[in-house]
C-alpha cells in the first residue's frame, strides 16, 4: 500500500532501485508516495558506468513529474576514494566522480552524495588536502556544468574522513569553487561518531555544531537510517527506523524539527526480502512521529 504523501511537509523518500532502466527509480518513488528519491545512476561495485541514453534520461525526468517526485539526487559508486595515496586509484576516482556529475547534470540532478576518502596511514590532515585538491580537478573537468557534490557524513571506521564536522568544514575551506560543495548528513554516521540525536539537550547540541562549522545553508540532504550499535563506536551498521540505538526518540527529533522540513530526507534502512513493503513501513513510522 502506498504510502500517503506528506504535501505541505516533509521532502520524504527511499533510495530507489534503477534495476530495468533509470526511469525505474522514480516509478518506484512513485509507488511507495516519496516526495524524495536517491539513486545510483550506474554500477554502486565498478568504476565503468554505461552511458545514458538521452531516450532514458528523458524518460527519468517524465516519470519524476508523473510520479510528483520533486527532489532525486544520487549516491556515488563505493569504489571512489578521493583520498587515495595510491595515483591510479586517486585518477580513477576523479575520473569516475566527473562521469556521475556529467550523468546528473544529463538527469537534471541537482547533486551526487560522496564518501570523502580514506587516507589509510597518510593521516587526516594529508587526506583532508587530497581530498580538496581531488575535489578541485574533479570541478575543472567538469567546470561546464552545474550539479554538485554532497559530502557525506561518516561514522569514522578506520582512517575515513569526515567524521567530525569540522573536518568536512575544512575539505570546504581548500575547495576553489565553494557554490558546488555541500553535504548530506546520515543519521547513523554521526551517531556512531559521537553526535547524540535522542535527548533535546544533546540534539540541540549537534545542529549547534553543525550551524557553527557548516551552516544549514549548505545542508542538502539527510539519509535517515537507525544504528545497531550505540553511540560513538564508529560501527556504520544501519537498522530500520526504531529498531536501532537512535530510537524513536531520535527521529521525533528530527521530523518534528521545523528548520529540517525542506530538506530532502531519505531511507537507507535494510531491504529485508520485500524492499517495497520494508520501505513504506519505515515511511510510516516516520510520518507517526510528526506531532507538529
Amino acid at each position: 500500500m502506498p504510502t500517503k504523501k506528506t504535501n505541505d511537509q516533509h521532502l520524504l523518500g527511499v533510495h530507489c532501485s534503477i534495476s530495468g532502466g533509470i526511469y525505474n527509480a522514480p516509478i518506484e518513488g512513485a509507488k511507495l508516495g516519496c516526495r524524495a528519491i536517491q539513486l545510483f545512476t550506474g554500477s554502486n561495485q565498478r568504476w565503468a558506468s554505461k552511458d545514458i541514453s538521452d531516450d532514458d534520461a528523458a524518460r527519468f525526468k517524465d516519470e519524476m513529474k508523473a510520479g510528483g517526485i520533486e527532489v532525486a539526487f544520487s549516491h556515488t559508486t563505493y569504489l571512489i576514494n578521493l583520498a587515495a595515496p595510491d595515483k591510479e586509484i586517486l585518477k580513477k576516482s576523479i575520473d569516475t566522480m566527473a562521469g556521475e556529475l556529467g550523468r546528473c547534470s544529463l538527469l537534471d540532478i541537482p547533486f551526487a552524495v560522496l564518501h570523502p576518502g580514506s587516507p589509510k596511514e597518510k593521516g587526516a590532515d594529508w587526506g583532508i588536502k587530497r581530498i580538496a585538491d581531488s575535489i578541485n580537478a574533479i570541478f575543472d573537468k567538469t567546470h561546464m556544468l552545474k550539479s554538485k557534490i554532497a559530502l557525506e557524513t561518516t561514522a569514522g571506521q578506520g582512517s575515513s574522513i569526515g567524521s567530525r564536522f569540522e573536518e568536512l568544514a575544512r575539505i570546504r575551506e581548500l575547495v576553489d569553487d565553494k557554490s558546488r560543495i555541500g553535504f548530506c548528513l546520515d543519521t547513523c554516521h554521526i551517531f556512531s561518531a559521537g553526535y547524540e540525536l535522542r535527548g533535546e539537550n544533546g540534539y540541540k547540541k549537534t545542529w549547534k555544531e553543525f550551524r557553527d562549522f557548516i551552516g544549514m545553508e549548505d545542508l542538502l540532504a539527510i539519509h535517515l537510517n537507525d544504528s545497531k550499535f550505540n553511540i560513538g563506536l564508529h560501527k556504520d551498521r544501519h537498522a530500520n527506523i526504531g529498531e536501532g540505538e537512535i530510537g524513536d526518540a531520535g527521529f521525533a527529533n528530527i521530523m518534528n524539527d521545523p528548520k529540517l522540513v525542506k530538506i530532502p530526507m531519505v531511507l537507507e534502512t535494510p531491504k529485508g526480502d520485500n524492499a517495497a513493503k520494508q520501505d513504506s513501513k519505515n515511511l510510516r513510522k516516520l510520518l507517526s512521529l510528526v506531532t507538529v
